[in-house]
């Protein structure tokens, strides 16, 4: 009977793709892979690292598997991922039930470190070079059939204050852009009709090894590919969206009128801290300039709230610019103290209970524009994508071109007809539900 081999993998995009690398690499080594993996032989844990809480979620998931290996219903549990690459030293010492720790650059061997432990019975740590982290080959899609993530580069030179990522993954690196074509036309091939384009920074694309950004390039070669309905891309930086990108998101048909540009702030003073370009009259003028060009854009962005520094007013300011500016979609976190950046060791640190006050504030208030933008919408009919169907609630769930997978809302719908997972049909919008809507198929 062939090894059994379960995978939890945690935190972004990003990492489900570095998951689906592995996944398809151990089927072709002829390991059985199970969904649940709690009846797996071996669980590999795909951690994130990238703030406080979501290292407690990954130690959790770790933990709870190690307690069935102790009780003897698996056999051996693996770290990959941030977690595993950023605390190369520590996490075999302070979990010894890990029977392996994986670094990012040695996700290219799991086959063959799961058979060395097999046959030695001994622990496994293995860390290869960052740029060895496989971005090309085989992936097993782990997503609903019809949408998949496109990562297009690896890494980040952003340097942000606050984040680890540069020292987690390494220096931004790009892929060449006939490898992403070349996998994007294997998509869609598969039947895969909603293409997510994602990296660390999207906006940077090809900057490394064309010289320039090359993402409108990209996204115009991706629209060609027969099979895509929708392409999202994910993660713009305010500061390289450029003219030339506005006017492919504004003049493409398949890219949807989405853009997720994460400011993180609006002060100019927080921004320099935080190592980010721009000040509120930029970002103004930015978004001005996407509303003007594109009318029914919707803006998602992420806050960080509580950043060392920042003040009374400057929070006040953020709240002002939240309500005035009335993004569609807007996630608001308190600031993570993370060991290892610049921010860590800054002066005047804002405490735990003011930074998650600051954050709750800015969810409410975010709360309110989102209850008037989703108002706003009820009588129009859309396009839904179906991911399912909701037994306990006798309907169909979906999202629009307006919402992100596993990100956004869902708009929850009824219909007459039998409805596919992956079909696309029109819902007329007649109620809201907190940050989702209801509707009814109108064909």
């Amino acid at each position: 009977m062939s090894t059994r081999v379960g995978m939890v993998s945690l935190g972004c995009p990003k990492n489900q793709v570095d998951a689906e690398h592995m996944l398809y690499d151990l089927k072709k080594e002829g390991y059985e892979l199970v969904s649940d993996a709690a009846l797996a032989d071996v669980v590999i844990v795909n951690t994130c690292g990238f703030i406080e809480s979501a290292k407690q979620e990954a130690i959790d998931t770790i933990l709870e598997f190690c307690t069935l290996k102790e009780e003897g219903r698996i056999k051996h549990v693996i770290a990959t991922g941030c977690l595993a690459e950023r605390y190369r030293d520590e996490m075999k010492k302070e979990i010894p039930e890990l029977d392996a720790v994986v670094g990012l650059g040695s996700n290219g061997k799991i086959a063959e470190i799961i058979r060395d432990l097999y046959r030695t019975e001994e622990s496994v740590c293995a860390y290869g070079s960052k740029t060895d982290l496989p971005l090309e080959g085989g992936r097993l899609i782990s997503t609903e059939p019809f949408f998949a993530y496109l990562k297009i580069a690896e890494g980040c030179s952003n340097c942000c204050t606050y984040c680890a990522i540069p020292a987690i993954r390494g220096k931004f690196r790009s892929r060449k852009m006939e490898d992403i074509l070349e996998e994007a036309k294997w998509l869609a091939e598969h039947g895969v009709t909603e293409l997510v384009v994602i990296a660390q920074d999207t906006t940077r694309y090809g900057e490394d090894i064309y010289g320039k950004s090359m993402l409108p390039e990209l996204l115009k070669k991706l629209c060609e590919i027969d099979g895509f309905k929708w392409i999202r891309t994910l993660y713009s930086y305010p500061e390289r969206i450029s003219d030339e990108f506005i006017d492919v998101l504004a003049t493409e048909d398949k890219l949807v009128k989405y853009i997720d540009m994460p400011i993180q702030h609006c002060n100019g003073d927080v921004l320099k801290r935080m190592n980010r370009a721009g000040d509120e009259a930029f970002l103004l003028e930015l978004i001005q300039k996407l509303r003007a060009r594109i009318p029914d854009i919707v803006l998602r962005t992420t806050l960080i709230a509580g950043f060392p520094g920042e003040t009374e007013a400057q929070f006040e300011e953020l709240c002002e610019f939240v309500k005035n500016v009335g993004f569609e979609r807007l996630g608001c976190f308190a600031y993570s103290p993370e060991e290892g950046t610049k921010a860590y060791s800054m002066p005047d640190q804002v405490d735990e209970v003011t930074r998650n006050r600051r954050a709750d504030i800015i969810m409410q208030e975010q709360m309110l524009v989102t209850e008037r933008y989703n108002q706003a919408q009820l009588g129009k009919t859309v396009e839904i994508v179906c991911e399912g169907f909701d037994r306990y609630a006798e309907c169909y769930f979906g999202r629009g071109a307006a919402d992100a997978p596993e990100i956004d809302g869902k708009v929850f719908f009824t219909s007459e007809k039998k409805v596919a997972v992956g079909q696309y049909v029109k819902v007329e919008l007649f109620d809201t539900l907190d940050y989702d809507l209801l509707g009814t198929v109108t064909e």
